[in-house]
């Protein structure tokens, strides 16, 4: 079986909600709102289906918004998916979400549905609006019932750091099928997480606990360990070891930018990640197959990497490159939640 290539594409900017942590609104709060049009649409699926075909790769789309949701021509791109046999994960928010909307996604193949929970109820409702933690809670078995699988991320900073465990608890008791965590990004002029290595470790700490008592008496939710320190923290305890027959250069995990990953915004702008400024080209101006073997190779050059290179864990960790980006302006700088010593 051919390997899948993720596309995460952003069909529109609108949403119901201003996330204090969103990429779209934290540099300008008053932009103009940008959506994909129904033959772009097309022109995109062509230009992925290309890429894919040119290495051998099956396309995977992670589509989302703002909300996809509200984009006029949401079901029509579905169609077009399910048309093409091309398999996909929403990313959204739980507003419009029904008995009816649920059964109608999965008709046209959604594999699962994402939403967040950045805090318990007080928390994440500040970070995106009143109403907003109880109606997630409330929509996940909306999604399960139609027979999607339903997804919990929570983004991680010094703000809710503390009620990761009883997200944790919360998730576990709402069914959930999968869940996972991420670290907040800085941007514009914010270069503090609010977290220091000592303390991320401490949570993954916690978090390990959590899930093999958890996963001990049956539990059915995936904890999916998204971050790639928690191959780090594996190694320290000796639940993860480096295989004999590793071949030196070669990747084998950690960071998929540059590896099997891009995403496409509603502008048509091709990014390395959405997770900090890496444009790499547009979806409307250049062949994706193209950007892929040569504006791609700058976030392929592992030796650069200023701090990992120098580590054994180099080809399946490399911490989040994004958030050392946000945190130092330089993709190749150090992660600064890692608490490793390199000598």
């Amino acid at each position: 079986m051919k390997q899948y290539f993720a596309f995460q594409w952003h069909i529109t900017d609108e949403c119901d909600q201003r996330c204090k942590h969103c990429y779209i609104f934290s540099e300008d709060n008053g932009k103009a709102l940008k959506a994909v049009s129904w033959e772009q649409m097309q022109e995109v699926v062509a230009n992925c289906f290309d890429m894919c075909e040119m290495y051998g790769r099956m396309p995977y789309f992670y589509i989302t918004g703002g909300d996809p949701i509200l984009h006029p021509d949401f079901w029509r791109l579905l169609e077009l998916l399910k048309e093409k046999d091309i398999p996909f994960t929403l990313m959204g928010n739980p507003f419009y979400l029904s008995d009816e909307v649920c059964q109608r996604l999965k008709k046209y193949g959604c594999q699962k549905y994402q939403l967040s929970l950045d805090g318990m109820r007080k928390t994440h409702d500040w970070f995106r609006k009143d109403g907003s933690f109880d109606c997630t809670l409330e929509k996940i078995s909306c999604i399960k019932r139609a027979g999607i699988r339903s997804v919990i991320m929570t983004t991680v900073s010094g703000k809710n750091i503390g009620e990761i465990p009883e997200i944790i608890d919360t998730v576990v008791k709402y069914g959930v099928d999968v869940f996972a965590f991420a670290r907040y990004c800085p941007t514009s002029d914010e270069k503090d997480t609010g977290m220091t290595p000592e303390r991320y470790r401490e949570l993954l700490d916690v978090c390990y606990l959590k899930f093999q008592q958890y996963e001990a008496a049956g539990c059915q939710t995936y904890f999916n360990r998204k971050d790639h320190l928690w191959t780090l923290y594996e190694y320290e305890k000796g639940i993860f070891k480096i295989p004999e027959n590793a071949q030196p250069g070669m990747i084998y995990g950690g960071c998929n930018c540059g590896n099997c990953h891009l995403t496409i915004l509603p502008t048509g702008d091709l990014y390395a990640c959405r997770r900090f400024s890496s444009k790499v080209g547009n979806v409307f101006e250049n062949r994706i197959a193209d950007v892929w073997v040569c504006e791609m190779e700058n976030y392929r050059e592992y030796t650069k990497f200023k701090k990992c290179a120098k580590c054994e864990l180099m080809a399946w960790c490399r911490g989040c490159p994004a958030v050392a980006y946000g945190t130092a302006g330089d993709f190749y700088e150090s992660d600064p939640q890692c608490w490793k010593e390199i000598v």
